[in-house]
């Protein structure tokens, strides 16, 4: 059975056929998992529902493979992990949310549930109240390697300086990390059953606070989807003043990145450079905006403020300035051959690997993985742009740090193409958004991969259903894998070279 889901093509199948579906679908990768998310639809008088999506780049839409299993029956299925190995996170969390179990699921360990929950607490049920409190206990088993010789390295949750909780349990052989394991979601805040039950307009301000490094990007997918099921159009002023504002984020957040890199080995002067690169942009931020994180900028049918002439020739200026601060940085780095030797070959993710796991931006073409959802779905006004998706073959340290000095290069392109386009179409910042039922998909390109998100709104004009996958997400495990074998002094280089995010996986 064959159904249309906006600008996704869906295919209803039984809890038994979903593993064949999605094989099918997938195509070796050729249709790369995009996420895998459940939904509860008993208050609907259906069942429960996982939703499986894949992206269609020749056809730049998707396609979901949707079970629906019945409420009184078994809530089983087989796992997907062993043929999609992208799908071995989204799995656990829906066991976690659900208890909608993945039979032959390789690691089925709690995800998101600590110790501090109950073993038969499934919260996106609609059965459970979002403001009710609950405390129980279950089982959270770290995964360590054993064997003579080899100990284990505890790390956090409590780090130095401000950064959110994350446990990184550490196997090592001498110097060298065999195994990561990494315990994360010690913050998770409910925002998706926060979200159950508000207009599309209340449960925006909720949307731009996912991630405070992405608050654009969140916001636009979150409009994206709502304004795909109300079927309008936004202006296209509006989407042009959205691409530039998220080309300006990815800008800021490529150029704070390239300044905390090297804090994995104390390079104070490219600490300090990109820090004072970073406070101007954010300073930016706040002209624009009234605000330094760009909120309140996209609303539901488009923006609301305009960026008048004189304001886009501080934004031309601003950008100069960071381009030559940035090319100076770049130069700093090559001319420093002790920080390249920490960074060559240190921290690797293969091509294949990078493949496997769904991987997305930064973190994807760096290893030669060409994921760009600016290029690869018809959003915003970027397919009237010129830029190239730059890639990497390294993998490494090395590669990130340069994968994101060749990004920055085609944004500051963008930024300027951005402006002229602004010049020319001269009204249009806003459309009404009647809140209709339906479902429908979001995608945006953060600093650090793609935004999905999917939103369901029912008859009532209220959300039934959010699911938000940040690009942290599928890129988390890849962490993982990066470090075996580099020492373990590597590992701060490693982590800072992907810079996920914990916030947005804390939905």
């Amino acid at each position: 059975m064959e159904g249309r889901f906006h600008d996704s093509r869906m295919i209803v199948a039984k809890p038994e056929e979903l593993r064949g579906r999605a094989n099918i679908i997938h195509d070796g990768g050729r249709r790369p998992l995009t996420a895998m998310f459940g939904r509860d639809e008993t208050n609907n008088g259906g069942g429960y529902d996982i939703y499986v999506v894949f992206e269609d780049i020749e056809k730049h839409t998707f396609v979901t493979v949707k079970a629906i299993f019945d409420p009184d029956g078994e809530l089983t299925y087989p796992s997907l992990t062993r043929i999609i190995p992208g799908a071995g996170w989204y799995e656990r969390e829906i066991n976690d949310m659900f208890g909608i179990v993945p039979q032959g699921h390789p690691d089925l360990r709690p995800l998101v549930l600590h110790e501090s929950f109950p073993g038969d607490y499934y919260p996106l049920r609609k059965n459970v109240n979002k403001t009710g409190q609950v405390r129980g206990e279950r089982e959270f088993p770290i995964a360590v390697a054993k064997g003579e010789g080899l100990f284990q390295v505890p790390v956090g949750p409590i780090h130095a300086g401000i950064i959110e909780p994350g446990h990184f349990r550490f196997s090592q052989a001498g110097e060298s990390m065999l195994q990561l394991d990494a315990k994360l979601f010690f913050t998770h805040r409910g925002i998706e059953k926060a979200m159950e039950g508000l207009t599309p307009q209340e449960a925006l301000p909720i949307a731009e606070r996912v991630c405070g490094a992405c608050s654009i990007a969140n916001t636009w997918g979150f409009c994206q989807a709502v304004e795909k099921i109300s079927g309008i159009q936004v202006p296209k002023r509006a989407e042009i003043i959205r691409t530039l504002l998220s080309e300006i984020e990815r800008v800021t957040n490529h150029v704070g990145d390239i300044g905390n890199i090297p804090a994995g080995v104390g390079f104070q002067p490219a600490i300090s450079l990109g820090a004072r690169l970073k406070e101007h942009l954010m300073r930016l931020q706040e002209h624009i905006t009234g605000n330094r994180f760009l909120r309140g900028m996209i609303i539901l049918g488009g923006v609301s403020m305009d960026i008048p002439p004189d304001l886009s020739d501080d934004i031309l200026s601003v950008i100069a300035e960071t381009e030559n601060g940035v090319n100076d940085m770049e130069v700093l780095f090559v001319q420093q051959e002790n920080f390249q030797n920490r960074i060559r070959t240190t921290g690797t993710v293969r091509p294949q690997t990078a493949r496997d796991l769904a991987m997305v931006g930064v973190g994807a073409r760096a290893s030669g993985y060409a994921h760009d959802s600016r290029r690869d779905f018809d959003y915003g006004v970027y397919s009237s742009l010129s830029f190239a998706v730059r890639t990497q073959s390294g993998g490494d340290v090395a590669a990130r740090l340069k994968q994101r000095f060749d990004e920055l290069k085609e944004s500051f392109s963008m930024i300027r193409q951005l402006i002229v386009m602004l010049k020319q179409e001269k009204t249009g910042l806003m459309i009404h958004v009647e809140f209709k039922a339906g479902e429908a998909y979001g995608i945006s390109e953060s600093a650090r991969g793609s935004n999905f998100w999917y939103v369901a709104v029912d008859e009532a004009g209220t959300i039934d259903r959010v699911f938000i996958r940040s690009a942290s997400y599928p890129n988390w495990p890849a962490l993982t894998i990066a470090v075996q074998g580099d020492i373990i002094p590597d590992f701060p280089l490693i982590n800072k070279s992907f810079e996920l995010c914990y916030a947005c996986i804390d939905r």
